[in-house]
């Protein structure tokens, strides 16, 4: 069963263990990473950061209660816009599971839900269909590619992105 919930700093050491584990297969999709970040010390830093900043959610994504991923809500604002950025990995032994369709499912519901948000923002790089499947199976639109994005692998890499809105929110 998938399950997501917020992290803990002691969940340091199994990310630490999970990005070690993963890394080859993360690579390609993620900025290069320094050595202390696949350290417990470094993921305890970096849980210990995220915790304290009240415009990101960072979740555990959970199959049958080991962490296999996270799942993380970033630059959450509030006010007009009432949006927030997705980003989220999971383990190279769950990919292709519906693991990652599942926890976006669950933190959609969140966000909507709990935090109350309007607008929820994902990008994927250009030729990651795998997780352009993961968002439009969540009822995400295509919107746009950015050209230039974020830098993976060494180079500026142009993104696509989705948006998922709920028209139903309406401000108190």
């Amino acid at each position: 069963m998938v399950h997501i919930r917020p992290l803990d700093v002691s969940d340091a050491p199994v990310l630490a263990t999970a990005y070690t584990a993963n890394w080859p297969f993360l690579a390609p999709w993620d900025p290069v990473r320094p050595d202390a970040f696949f350290t417990p010390a470094g993921q305890e830093a970096r849980i210990s950061g995220m915790l304290a900043d009240r415009a990101v959610y960072p979740c555990a994504i959970e199959l049958d209660g080991d962490v296999v991923g996270t799942i993380t809500l970033t630059q959450i604002e509030y006010g007009p816009a009432q949006s927030a950025n997705l980003g989220y990995w999971v383990a190279q032994a769950v990919n292709g599971r519906g693991v990652a369709t599942k926890a976006v499912a669950e933190i959609v519901e969140h966000a909507f839900g709990v935090l109350g948000l309007h607008r929820i923002q994902a990008g994927t790089l250009a030729h990651n269909h795998g997780s352009q499947k993961v968002l439009a199976n969540n009822g995400f639109e295509r919107i746009g590619t950015a050209r230039g994005f974020l830098f993976i692998e060494g180079r500026w890499q142009d993104h696509i992105l989705f948006q998922l809105v709920n028209d139903d929110w309406q401000p108190a």
